[in-house]
């Protein structure tokens, strides 16, 4: 087929697309639809609210109304409100509110609509009442409120008044943007409905994000490249961990679209003598070379026209090499960068010099040289690509004696072993033999009712219970026959009245095949019940799809995880015992048709109740069950949860003891109350119920303090451990380690392909030995050699290591293809000095990074900076492809700072809001006080810039998404991301049970940021668990100099940065110069902030050393005058806020 008339369609959410191959007849078919697509694809970004919400509305009425009869039923409509996040509080409510439309049975589209804005605006209404501030400023500024309508005059009025917006004085303006916004609606005057209004205000035409500040023009891109932070993608072939996801070319072009322009190559030899792409030594999937620099080519300036960097981790031989170049060159043509761009330069090209180039940043000979001499310093075997073997490999469970997958990492002087893995194949044999058990788990299969005596009449009585009062045609139970050994019957509910048929089975080839006709026939009971789920039975008769099962009465009392007479504390000790996180039980309670289920999670035990109601298991307040056995199968199994939302936080044991930090000042109201301010560490906290913790903090012992203004900081792990984290290529995976100069391997015959590893020293071991098994003879013979071989070898290679250094070989036709990336070992002496070359670059793991990014040093680092390029990039261990903070690095001006842009995490989602700044095209000019040599990034009193004080209070939200069965009970999270002296965290209190449209009480918070120039503001929205526990919902995070003030909308995103639909927060934000809002009153908070961070450091250290007394009470009696003190300026502040706000 000709490649001419084929093309790709990538879709989806998250960072892996989908993918659908297209052919056409033609050429011109091809680009028809391209063009087409693209039309679509920027339409659909385009649309204002209303037409979103509208487009939102059909689709729900859409999907309920499925026999497409214009109507819906108000049993669907109860049945959408949770679905859409919306708690319905009792049956009369929803009844007036349908009586409020002028709906009885059904609903028309229209009915459904206006349904929809009467919850969403009288929600906002209602809250008038509780003191929230989302419709009092809705009537402010309207003439005529009694007209519930706002004019095109009034809305002139909120935008210059409200919003600050300056383009507002010009009425002409304003009018042809309300009739933008209101596309569709033919009016020669346009206005608002007091509902439309409120959606506009959480739309994205009314965002925090002033979308005018974020294009850069020409002339911000004629600086030298080392003024710029760069968009930097970390082993940019693979689409998810480093040791065994797929290596894709898709990645390569989500990377580019996205705005990256610095990616990585990871190159090893491969056929045909040209190299393949992967993290060698793994089980990553491999891609040809070629095949990625055609997707380079095609993909590199789609979004951006300014330079490509392409960074060679190169492993290949000197053939090898030599065929990269030429195909470099081949493939790139005129846009690969050969040389220089001004030869008299003496400082790095510009991006707009280099527009629509790539650039080779790549080891580069010193002339008249063949070979790179390379120390043993930069080489480690920490790196998991280094290691001699690694692979899958079972260690036997100690409680079940099951063998569970591991993976181990075999280098010269250890063999590393992570936490149990899942294991990364699954076998024909395995998957038949579960095939063959499936039904088992199923709700619907209910063995041998009645013990296998009386079996019809029970399952009649069943279906007769669960349907009565309205059950459908299609309800069923499976069960085994009575009659027939073998057999099964399925019963089902038909026209009010219980009917039975056999499924059939019988052997073919040693297997067993079931079936209800002898023309269609299943290699499993489990596939035939599903076929008829989705395909109607067919009888003489009548025709009909199997619907709803009835649950197992009572199924969970023959499970293994079920205790019937288990007390809270029995349960603890039980589940200390289990050694693995995950493990839990479901148990009764004393209380009538309770149940709590407990589990384990990183040593700590929690609790939740479950209340049965009727037929139904409660779970929290709006997760529903049909039995206890459907709550265990959506959470996992006893000692195999591995559901994400199952892994949260727990309260620690009562013994446990943790430190908390405070998010707010605290006054004490009491004498058994603490007393701090925001940031201080209370420490030996004990977490009680009601929402009071005790702790100790400022020379007080164990007083009462609220949990809502505190967080808790990660406890740290020990010593050891964080050490051999440190030294493995696991890095958090690792769940222990052997020394090989100490080992030997036996072989053992207890079960098929396991060996036994002695060693001198086995990390967590009590005893000296390991029972290890393979998958095959052929797998336990070559990890058994290579073992044996590097146990020889070890001595000697660790003397060779300490005195020799690598020399690796370069190609002379791909050393000249680089011209300005040249890396070079880092040589702080060089810096500000004439032997640094701007030319030259140094690479830095973070680990190496971080001591350069710190108070004493970071001053240093940015001074290099200024001239040379830097990269930093993830330690080797982090094989879960997890970022690092990439702040400090960018504070010192390190250029590249390259992520892992396939993992959703607070790293890449700051990334993304930085180089929001430039519009997405990978470049952002860094501050001018950047190259201000008496500029110390650590340093606050070396800022030349303006602080500002940032008031802001969250108001509402809508359309929040919806995680799992449960309506959401959510709280924000605002937080000020910069250096240590800017940052600074707040939440909201939790709203219960509502995630289409919460509203918040008034709460304001107050950040003062020093360097706005290099601050980002973030939301992120929580739910809180029914184990009270925070999950991720969505965030947005924005660069604090972008921000808009006034009443703003924030539109959420999901953790892969990707735009949720409508969801959106509705905040109040203010933005005021601090030294001209109240110098004396903003330096003394300022000075009282530093010197209690100081005392209570000082306090801390003396009650730990154990210091005089009299220091120690000199030093505690000052803390608490300038906590006494810090509290009374704060709350004056607070006061004049409010003020202001009262008189605005």
């Amino acid at each position: 087929m000709d490649s001419a008339h084929c093309f790709i369609v990538l879709y989806g959410l998250e960072f892996r697309l989908r993918t659908l191959s297209v052919a056409a007849f033609s050429e011109e078919e091809v680009n028809m639809w391209i063009t087409g697509l693209n039309w679509l694809m920027a339409d659909s970004q385009r649309p204002p609210a209303p037409q979103q919400t509208d487009r939102w509305l059909r689709k729900q009425f859409e999907m309920m109304d499925r026999n497409r009869e214009g109507s819906i039923t108000v049993k669907d409509v109860k049945t959408l409100l949770p679905q859409i996040n919306y708690r319905v509080p009792n049956t009369r409510f929803l009844k007036d509110k349908l009586q409020e439309v002028e709906a009885r049975n059904d609903l028309s589209y229209s009915n459904f609509a206006q349904l929809y804005r009467t919850l969403m605006f009288d929600d906002a209404q209602r809250s008038k009442s509780s003191g929230s501030d989302v419709s009092h400023f809705v009537n402010r500024n309207v003439d005529r409120p009694e007209l519930c309508q706002i004019s095109l005059y009034d809305f002139q009025k909120f935008l210059q008044m409200d919003q600050k917006e300056s383009w507002a004085c010009d009425l002409g303006r304003v009018r042809e943007f309300l009739m933008s916004y209101m596309r569709g609606s033919p009016t020669l005057e346009p206005l608002l409905q007091l509902d439309e209004f409120l959606t506009y205000l959480f739309s994205k035409e009314n965002s925090v994000c002033d979308p005018r500040l974020s294009p850069l023009v020409a002339d911000d891109m004629k600086r030298p490249l080392s003024q710029y932070w760069i968009s930097s993608s970390h082993n940019t072939y693979l689409t998810g961990d480093q040791f065994s996801s797929e290596s894709s070319l898709e990645a390569y072009a989500r990377c580019l679209r996205m705005g990256c322009r610095c990616i990585e190559l990871d190159c090893w030899d491969g056929p045909d003598d040209l190299p393949i792409i992967y993290h060698g030594h793994t089980l990553t999937s491999k891609i040809k070379f070629l095949d990625v620099l055609h997707t380079i080519k095609e993909h590199a300036f789609v979004t951006s026209e300014y330079p490509v960097i392409l960074s060679i981790e190169d492993h290949c031989s000197v053939v090898q090499q030599r065929n990269m170049a030429t195909h470099f060159k081949k493939v790139f043509g005129d846009l690969l960068l050969t040389k220089p761009v001004d030869n008299n330069a003496e400082e790095l090209p510009s991006p707009y010099q280099l527009r629509r180039k790539i650039l080779i940043k790549h080891k580069k000979l010193v002339e008249g040289t063949v070979y790179e001499e390379v120390s043993t310093a930069s080489y480690s075997e920490n790196d998991i690509s280094n290691s001699l073997k690694n692979g899958i490999l079972y260690l036997e469970d100690p409680v079940d004696h099951t063998w569970t997958p591991h993976y181990f990492v075999l280098t010269t002087n250890k063999i590393y072993y992570s936490e149990e893995t899942s294991h990364y194949q699954t076998t024909d044999e395995e998957e038949e033999d579960e095939g063959k058990e499936q039904h088992c788990a199923e709700r619907w299969f209910h063995g041998k009712l009645g013990g296998g005596r009386d079996g019809r009449q029970v399952a009649e009585k069943l279906l007769q219970d669960y349907c009565e009062g309205g059950g459908k045609d299609g309800t069923f139970l499976v069960r085994e026959s009575e009659t027939f050994v073998g057999d099964y019957t399925l019963s089902f509910w038909r026209l009010g009245r219980v009917q039975h048929c056999r499924i059939h089975s019988r052997q073919e080839s040693g297997c067993t095949r079931f079936y209800l006709t002898d023309n269609l026939v299943f290699d499993s009971l489990y596939r035939l019940i599903c076929h008829y789920r989705d395909t109607p039975l067919r009888c003489n008769e009548f025709e009909m799809r199997l619907g709803n099962p009835v649950p197992q009465p009572n199924a969970h009392e023959s499970r293994e995880w079920y205790h019937s007479s288990l007390s809270r504390v029995q349960a603890e000790h039980m589940l200390m015992r289990v050694p693995r996180d995950g493990a839990f039980l479901v148990r009764k309670r004393s209380e009538h048709c309770s149940y709590a289920i407990s589990f384990r999670a990183e040593g700590k035990i929690k609790h939740c109740r479950i209340q049965q109601e009727g037929r139904l298991f409660m779970l929290g307040s709006s997760a529903e069950f049909e039995s206890l056995v459907d709550l265990e199968l959506d959470y996992g199994a006893l000692y195999e949860v591995r559901t994400p939302h199952f892994y949260v936080e727990a309260n620690k044991m009562p013994t446990a003891r943790c430190t908390v930090k405070a998010l707010f000042d605290y006054r004490a109201q009491r004498e058994d109350e603490l007393c701090f301010p925001k940031q201080a560490l209370i420490l030996n906290v004990d977490k009680q119920e009601g929402g009071w913790w005790r702790g100790d903090y400022g020379g007080k012992k164990q007083l009462w303090f609220p949990a809502n203004y505190v967080e808790e900081v990660p406890s740290s792990p020990t010593r050891e451990l964080d050490e051999s984290t440190e030294n493995s290529p696991l890095g958090a995976f690792l769940k222990g380690f052997i020394d090989i100069p100490t080992c030997h391997v036996d072989g053992k015959n207890l079960r098929p392909y396991v060996f036994t590893i002695h060693s001198q020293h086995l990390s967590s071991q009590p005893v000296q030995t390991l029972d290890v098994a393979a998958d095959s003879l052929e797998d336990l013979s070559s990890w058994v050699s290579r073992i044996r071989e590097a146990a020889q070898n070890a001595d000697a290679r660790m003397q060779e290591e300490k005195q020799m250094e690598r020399r690796k070989k370069i190609a002379v036709e791909l050393s000249d293809l680089v011209v300005y990336c040249r890396p070079v070992p880092f040589n702080e002496d060089k810096i500000g000095t004439e032997r640094a070359c701007y030319r030259d670059m140094s690479s830095f793991p973070e680990t190496k990074a971080e001591k350069f990014a710190t108070r004493g040093r970071g001053k240093r680092f940015l001074q290099y900076n200024r001239r040379q390029l830097s990269r930093v990039y993830p330690r080797g261990q982090r094989l879960d492809s997890s970022n690092y903070d990439p702040l400090p690095m960018w504070l010192c001006g390190s250029q590249l700072v390259a992520l892992n842009f396939q993992t959703p995490d607070k790293p890449m989602q700051l990334n993304q809001s930085l180089f929001m700044l430039s519009g997405g095209c990978g470049f952002v000019p860094q501050p001018d006080i950047m190259r201000d040599d008496a500029f110390d990034p650590f340093d606050k009193d070396t800022l030349h810039v303006e602080p500002i004080t940032i008031q802001l209070q969250v108001l509402g939200a809508r359309h929040l998404p919806k995680n799992g069965r449960s309506i959401v009970c959510p709280f924000v999270e605002v937080e000020i991301c910069g250096a240590d002296y800017d940052s600074c965290k707040c939440k909201t209190d939790v709203v219960a049970d509502n995630g289409l449209n919460p509203v918040w009480l008034q709460k304001q918070f107050v950040f003062d940021v020093h360097n706005p120039t290099f601050t980002f503001l973030r939301f992120t929205v929580y739910e809180e668990d029914m184990f009270s526990d925070p999950n991720f919902l969505a965030q947005a995070t924005y660069p604090v100099r972008l921000l808009r003030t006034g009443y703003r909308s924030v539109p959420l995103k999901n953790s892969y940065s990707e735009e949720l639909e409508l969801a959106s927060l509705l905040v109040h934000i203010e933005m005021v110069n601090a030294k001209e809002d109240d110098d004396n009153l903003y330096t003394s908070i300022q000075r009282l902030r530093d010197r209690t961070s100081e005392l209570s450091t000082q306090v801390s250290l003396l009650e730990h050393s154990g210091s005089a007394e009299l220091s120690y009470q000199q030093s505690l009696e000052e803390l608490r005058a300038a906590q006494d003190q810090l509290s009374e300026l704060v709350e004056a502040r607070n006061r004049r806020s409010d003020f202001c706000a009262c008189v605005k």
